[in-house]
């Protein structure tokens, strides 16, 4: 006679054999992951804490590099990277949000599918073609540039200001995105009951939907920021040096443009960098887990 206990047991082997399959199944994915981050990352750490004797060539262990990337022009290379990334991810939030309702609150179907479509293929557009765009359209040789005459205002492409703009193009795409399925997570019977009970739409954004929005938003936030923040070609094909960006001292101090002999010093910058991330994806993850909380 079969017993409770003997079924139960006949019921977990499956279970632990899928769970082993699972496992199989992914570690080909978790191989790749370590090779192609794993290993990087542990001769970045190792070169980071490493210092080489130019005259006889020993190595020795040394915190020297993470001082050096912490002052001087160093230091402000990084406080300009996290300026121009908070500024261009906060416009970027702002102007997506209102994009996405705007799409989102449409009655053309085509409408919706266009933006997005577009925002899909901009949110990728960078590097050095979105350089040469800019370039080409508001430098000081551009088209709209000549013909409204904006050199005589004052207008800088190569500027902080210039690379904000610039960074705008991939952003504000990528904020419609984000926030886009947030949004559509909305429940119409809500604005209904607000309505009801006499809200205006301005209330109904401030006390219900807003509320319920502020983990995407805040996520998305933070997604731009980083997305700003690892910006590489764009900004060196477009200001070079003209604008402090840590990635463009990174480049320099690999390269020895400046300097000979601090490689490790770009490896120490690096590791503030993934510091960095790691304190955006801190915020990011629970914001995001938080917000499919609400909206599921």
């Amino acid at each position: 006679m079969t017993t409770l206990t003997d079924t139960a047991v006949a019921a977990a082997v499956p279970v632990r054999r899928r769970r082993s399959a699972g496992w199989l199944a992914v570690a080909p994915l978790l191989a790749f992951v370590a090779l192609s981050f794993g290993a990087p990352a542990l001769a970045m750490l190792g070169g980071a804490f490493t210092a080489k004797d130019p005259a006889t060539g020993a190595t020795s262990y040394t915190t020297a590099n993470f001082t050096a990337s912490l002052h001087g022009a160093y230091l402000t290379a990084l406080l300009g990277s996290i300026k121009l990334s908070a500024v261009s991810a906060g416009i970027a939030a702002v102007l997506g949000l209102l994009l996405a309702q705007a799409v989102v609150t449409s009655r053309f179907r085509a409408l919706r599918e266009a933006v997005l479509t577009a925002s899909g293929v901009l949110a990728n557009f960078g590097g050095v073609p979105l350089a040469f765009a800019f370039v080409a359209t508001l430098g000081n040789s551009g088209v709209l540039t000549g013909r409204l005459g904006l050199a005589h205002d004052g207008w800088d492409l190569y500027s902080f200001w210039g690379l904000t703009l610039t960074y705008l193009y991939f952003l504000i795409p990528l904020m419609v995105l984000t926030v886009t399925p947030a949004l559509d997570g909305l429940r119409s019977q809500w604005r209904e009951a607000a309505q009801n009970n006499g809200a205006t739409a301005a209330q109904y954004w401030r006390h219900i939907a807003l509320p319920v929005l502020a983990p995407s938003l805040l996520g998305g936030l933070v997604l731009l920021f980083g997305s700003a923040f690892a910006a590489y070609a764009t900004a060196a094909a477009m200001v070079g040096s003209s604008v402090p960006l840590v990635t463009l001292q990174i480049a320099d101090a690999i390269s020895g443009n400046v300097l000979v002999g601090q490689e490790n010093v770009a490896l120490a910058m690096s590791l503030d960098m993934v510091a960095v991330a790691c304190l955006v994806m801190a915020v990011y993850l629970p914001l995001q887990r938080r917000s499919a909380r609400w909206l599921d």
